[in-house]
């Protein structure tokens, strides 16, 4: 494609130099193809399969002859060379293989402790929770009951319990099992009120054919036999990219947990390149490859009119998607103008679609900085869960992954379902589907499905499937009228835009509009309706001849070095020192209008040489190495925005904090800009002082604050830092917090800027328990001309304004919405996000919002504040508690401004100044028609645990 847009060029010189490339090439490539014309090794390695006895296996299983690369590290099957059996580990238990059932990736095994005996010495449940496996369909649990005493109490023994004996004692006492899947609520009760106290009570999957026939006649010797003969356990390994794989000639394994494809030549992520030539095909290549250069060159010199036009469009799709550009193609965006799979396409200029995998999906929203989709599957979009596509969403292999907050929702169709539920197990998340002219009952589980649960639906149902949603309806998902909000409001996939730099040269360099050649599969540069100049057509042919010629060469002399580096990686495990953590090392650079700094004195010097950025100091990047000791670990002082913060020493012995970004990129070094811009106009003792920065010509981009050394508010609250007899346990220290606080964010705004992070871990303290609020790389600007401004939601789940969330639009009310959380973490002590509290409390703002309204605040205020002794106390907290109330309205024209908020605390400090000799009294939060109160209100979708379901109807004041 790139030859075809290319002027003219001296035919006779390019056809002379190009022939004498060609020969002398070829010849080296010859002589070069004899000598690395072996297979890779470890395609050969995975090639062979596991054999022990009558069981056969290859990937995702290793062992034997097979080494750890070529499946997934936890799946070891070992033989025992003697009696030629296999076995297996998963998570700690042990068990025999008995057959392997390739085409439906069935295991059938037997658990070791069993196969002596129903006596192990330590019996323990079997669960393959966490693991690549699940039980089959065609499994059933047993459950057992050791070290009982039959009590009886007139309770007739069910049918399914049986009797088996693993002591020596006499009379009653013994041990039981029960053959019913449905141990569970009353029927569970009803057997332990039967068996009286039990010493262990564990599940052990059997064959359901099996169980059948123990169930006939429950004996010891018939359950033996029937765990003996063991029971089904699917497994799931990048099915889809091994599939992928194996289809182009490659051999699937691993490195270091993630896919890889062995193939000839070298591995690959996902599939063997089908357009390179293998070490013996380079020498038959040549001549067609020459020819094909020679062609090419013809071409070029062909004068063309230009024909790339439509890549200065962007596409639109109703008010939501708007102004998407490359990689993205789609509407007046021809398939050049971005990367194959991003094609959009519009529906009634309201609905974007995009199709991965085969599978269409509604586009929600488009962040081209962070950059990620939200999206949701478009046949159940409206369909309320029913669709006749019954198929598992997959992003394998495809260009986008399922973003770090979003939570699988598995779908049982067709189930045998009768008004008693399934024995005592009455699943609560039932709905209906009309798919074939009769209604059908489905179910729907949220998050991981336990073992037995998941072994009974699928017995019951006729199939299954799993959908992504997001994180913040997963924990809420028993309230069965959610499962359509939760469909319908997607969930996140990030993508990858590999051709990001070289978009950015093109547009810095030539002001041109990036595209993509599929032929060649690189990205290309347009001005205007053909490619941008810079190098004619000729240089573009010999380029391409040397380009093609070198590169044939040069991959035959690396492969074998290549395969060195990678086997090394291979059986390396990282460092726990960086595990996890990438060290950039290219430098970011900013166009010098939109990254300046100014120089104020000559000569090198250390901070920077004199140097500053928008006033601060420009520190270099060797300085603040050595001021943290190389980033030491025992250096580090916690997790930012966007990166890891580091305590360092400057050479002038000023104490700082250094953030070190996680990586260096496009989106983190605008917030880096972004942090620097606001930080150095804005000088608030409440605001935490930056010092300076690295520039843009460092390896690595830093930020230099000074260093506030008595931690966070949540380290006090809840966190390392937490203690009785903290300064913080005393009231008036939380309320002076939330003042300065507030006096901090009044500030902001006045000075037409939104925090966008307002949380407890944002707000500092000094050793006088002074606050400073920190971390700006999420704020924004806020022109003083509009009443909001629209972009995508960003911030902490449990903090973030739903209504931002909802519509997208940021007001300094959702400044007010997260210092609501806050105070009522000053008043609490708990954590804005709990999953460990019950599921309605899992968010603090739901939580807060349902004790003041029902009246109960005593019951969440901290213990240690004194709130049933001290009347003050008792006053002040409550008053501060009904402006929280305020503050966490979904509305945000019903909250109150940071200046109200601000001027509300100030006057609750100092009407109660003074009052702690006073008795107690009780002091409630009053309902009356000011504020409303909620009631019917959708939960707001990012926190991950909310469960609002009132509507704000009434309104409260504090008395």
């Amino acid at each position: 494609m790139v030859s075809r847009y290319c002027s003219s060029f001296s035919p006779s010189l390019l056809l002379l130099i190009l022939s004498t490339l060609f020969f002398f090439f070829f010849v080296i490539i010859s002589v070069s193809a004899q000598e690395d014309n072996d297979p890779d090794q470890r395609y050969q390695d995975c090639a062979r399969q596991f054999d022990c006895g009558d069981i056969q296996a290859t990937y995702p299983f290793w062992g034997g002859d097979r080494p750890i690369h070529c499946g997934l590290p936890e799946l070891s099957l070992t033989c025992n060379s003697t009696t030629q059996t296999t076995f297996i580990t998963v998570l700690d238990l042990t068990y025999q293989v008995l057959r392997v059932d390739t085409a439906n990736r069935i295991l059938t095994v037997v658990r070791t402790d069993y196969q002596r005996g129903l006596c192990p010495a330590d019996p323990s449940n079997t669960t393959v929770e966490s693991t690549p496996f699940s039980l089959a369909p065609d499994t059933q649990l047993v459950t057992l009951y050791y070290g009982c005493s039959l009590l009886g109490n007139g309770i007739q023994a069910p049918a399914s319990l049986g009797r088996f004996d693993c002591s020596s004692g006499s009379g009653n006492s013994g041990d039981y099992f029960v053959t019913s899947e449905d141990v569970a609520g009353s029927y569970e009760a009803a057997i332990r009120t039967l068996l009286g106290r039990c010493g262990t009570r564990v599940t052990v999957p059997a064959n359901r054919t099996a169980v059948a026939g123990l169930e006939a006649s429950p004996t010891a010797e018939r359950l033996e036999a029937a765990i003996g003969e063991g029971f089904g356990a699917r497994w799931t390994a990048n099915d889809n990219l091994c599939a992928t794989c194996q289809a182009s000639g490659g051999q699937c394994g691993s490195n270091e947990g993630s896919f890889t494809c062995f193939c000839m030549d070298r591995p690959y992520d996902s599939e063997c390149s089908r357009g390179a030539p293998g070490p013996a095909a380079a020498q038959t290549v040549f001549p067609f490859l020459f020819l094909s250069l020679f062609a090419s060159f013809a071409a070029a010199l062909l004068p063309l009119d230009g024909s790339l036009t439509g890549c200065n469009e962007s596409f639109s799709c109703g008010t939501t998607i708007t102004n998407i550009e490359f990689p993205f193609t789609g509407g007046r965006r021809p398939h050049y103008c971005g990367l194959p799979g991003f094609n959009l396409t519009c529906l009634d200029n309201s609905i974007t679609l995009i199709t991965i995998n085969s599978i269409s999906y509604r586009v929600l929203r488009i962040d081209e900085s962070r950059p990620t989709m939200t999206i949701s599957r478009s046949d159940l979009h409206d369909t309320a869960g029913c669709t006749r596509d019954v198929q598992n969403t997959t992003l394998a292999g495809s260009n986008f992954t399922a973003a770090a907050n979003t939570e699988t929702l598995t779908l049982f169709y067709n189930c045998n379902y009768t008004s008693s539920g399934y024995g005592d197990y009455n699943p609560p998340n039932l709905f209906t589907c009309n798919l074939g002219g009769e209604s059908e009952a489905e179910f729907y589980l949220a998050g991981e499905v336990a073992d037995d649960v998941s072994s009974m639906l699928r017995s019951r149902c006729n199939t299954s499937f799993t959908v992504p949603i997001s994180d913040a309806y997963a924990g809420v998902m028993a309230n069965g009228s959610l499962l359509s909000p939760a469909l319908r409001s997607g969930f996140d996939v990030n993508y990858n835009d590999s051709y990001w730099d070289d978009c950015f040269r093109c547009y810095e360099e030539n002001h041109g509009a990036c595209g993509f050649d599929s032929d060649s599969g690189n990205s290309i540069c347009i001005c205007g309706d053909r490619l941008c100049p810079g190098a004619s057509a000729g240089a573009v042919a010999v380029l391409a001849g040397i380009s093609l010629c070198f590169w044939l060469f040069v991959r035959q002399r690396r492969i074998k070095k290549a395969a060195q580096i990678m086997s090394k990686d291979l059986s390396t495990p990282p460092s726990s020192a960086t595990k996890g953590r990438t060290t950039p090392t290219t430098n970011y650079s900013m166009t010098t209008s939109s990254y300046n700094t100014t120089t104020t004195g000559s000569g090198s010097v250390r901070g920077g040489g004199g140097s500053t950025y928008f006033g601060v100091q420009v520190f270099s990047f060797d300085e603040l190495e050595e001021a943290t000791e190389n980033f030491d670990r025992s250096k580090e002082l916690g997790d930012g925005g966007f990166g890891t913060v580091y305590y360092g020493l400057l050479y002038d012995g000023r104490a700082v904090a250094v953030k070190r970004l996680y990586e260096n990129n496009m989106r983190r070094a605008e917030q880096f800009m972004n942090e620097i811009e606001i930080l150095a106009k804005l000088r608030h003792k409440n605001l935490v002082t930056l010092y300076g920065c690295t520039s843009r010509h460092s390896r690595e981009l830093l930020l230099v604050y000074e260093y506030i050394s008595n931690g966070t508010v949540a380290d006090h609250l809840h966190g390392s830092r937490h203690s009785p007899d903290s300064d913080l346990s005393a009231w008036r220290v939380r309320m002076n917090i939330a003042i300065e606080t507030a006096d901090a964010l009044a500030f902001l705004h006045a000075s037409d800027v939104i925090h966008r992070d307002v949380k407890t871990t944002n707000i500092l303290l000094d050793d006088d328990f002074h606050v400073k609020v920190a971390d700006f790389g999420l704020s924004r600007l806020f022109p003083t001309h509009v009443t909001h401004v629209s972009t995508a939601p960003q911030g902490t789940p449990g903090y973030v304004d739903p209504e931002y969330y909802q519509c997208y639009q940021l007001t300094d009310k959702s400044d007010v919405y997260s210092f609501g959380v806050v105070l009522m973490e000053l008043v609490t002590s708990l954590q804005a996000v709990d999953t460990c509290r019950h599921r309605h409390d899992i968010n603090l703002a739901n939580m807060a919002v349902s004790r003041i309204q029902n009246q109960q605040l005593e019951e969440m205020v901290d213990a240690c504040l004194g709130f049933d002794k001290d009347y003050a106390v008792r006053r002040m907290v409550t008053s501060v508690a009904a402006l929280a109330f305020r503050c966490l309205q979904q509305e945000r024209e019903m909250r109150p401004s940071m200046n109200e908020v601000l001027a509300t605390l100030r006057r609750i400090e100092r009407e109660n100044d003074g009052g702690g000799d006073q008795k107690a009294e009780v002091v409630d939060i009053v309902v009356d028609d000011d504020v409303g109160l909620l009631q019917n209100v959708p939960p707001p979708v990012l926190s991950p645990d909310s469960v609002g379901n009132d509507k704000w109807q009434k309104v409260m004041r504090t008395v």
